[in-house]
């Protein structure tokens, strides 16, 4: 027997109001997407957390992007090791299947996957030391992020912060250990970005690789 219950009632709600605008209203356009297929421009790494909605960031409509989301939006390095890696797979799919001509890394202020880096490095998160805690497994991608961070002598209150803009270094790091990745960069046909989000502000950053830093959008 599976546990899945039926959808809450506000969620019913908002799929038939949705349906019944939204999609009524364009619904020659989701017909097109449906039998022509996805052929998005763009793929999106970004982190899960509810308050990132990286659509309405873009004023993209559906088709736009292929997004993929994870805990602190990191790209482990390449391990082709035959085990079960999720965000590798959407990184191929995305690049080798898709051919999108631009891969964008979105990282947040306020992220909690970060904090929880700073805690757990700092010996602050036992918790997430335990093999057991898939968090904590996930967040050793970032460890030598958090070694860059502390190199710099930030105040505590800085390092969080810091250490976010760090994440989407690191990933654009490992993306390029990734023979596919790396290939189609080579050879033009497909761009790096590293962008950095001010969840409160709504300011958005990108990382500039000829100065080094993140620079207002």
């Amino acid at each position: 027997m599976h546990n899945a219950k039926p959808l809450p009632s506000y969620l019913v709600q908002r799929y038939q109001g949705w349906k019944a605008t939204t999609h009524a209203e364009n619904s020659a356009w989701y017909r097109r997407l449906a039998t022509e297929g996805q052929r998005p421009r763009a793929m999106v790494i970004s982190c899960c957390d509810s308050r990132v909605h990286v659509t309405s960031i873009f004023g993209a409509d559906q088709g736009e992007f292929f997004i993929h989301r994870n805990i602190a939006n990191l790209v482990p390095p390449c391990e082709p090791d035959g085990n079960k890696h999720g965000t590798s797979a959407a990184l191929e799919y995305a690049v080798t299947a898709l051919k999108v001509s631009h891969l964008i890394v979105l990282g947040h202020s306020l992220c909690g996957g970060v904090q929880g880096c700073v805690d757990m490095c700092s010996g602050n998160a036992p918790e997430l030391e335990e093999k057991t805690s898939f968090v904590g497994r996930w967040m050793d991608v970032l460890r030598p992020g958090y070694e860059r961070v502390k190199e710099r002598n930030l105040a505590p209150e800085e390092e969080p912060r810091a250490l976010e803009k760090e994440a989407i270094l690191v990933s654009l790091s490992n993306l390029m250990t990734f023979p596919f990745v790396k290939s189609a960069v080579e050879s033009g046909e497909l761009t790096l970005h590293g962008l950095w989000t001010d969840i409160g502000e709504g300011d958005l950053e990108f990382y500039n690789a000829k100065t080094d830093d993140f620079e207002p959008v």
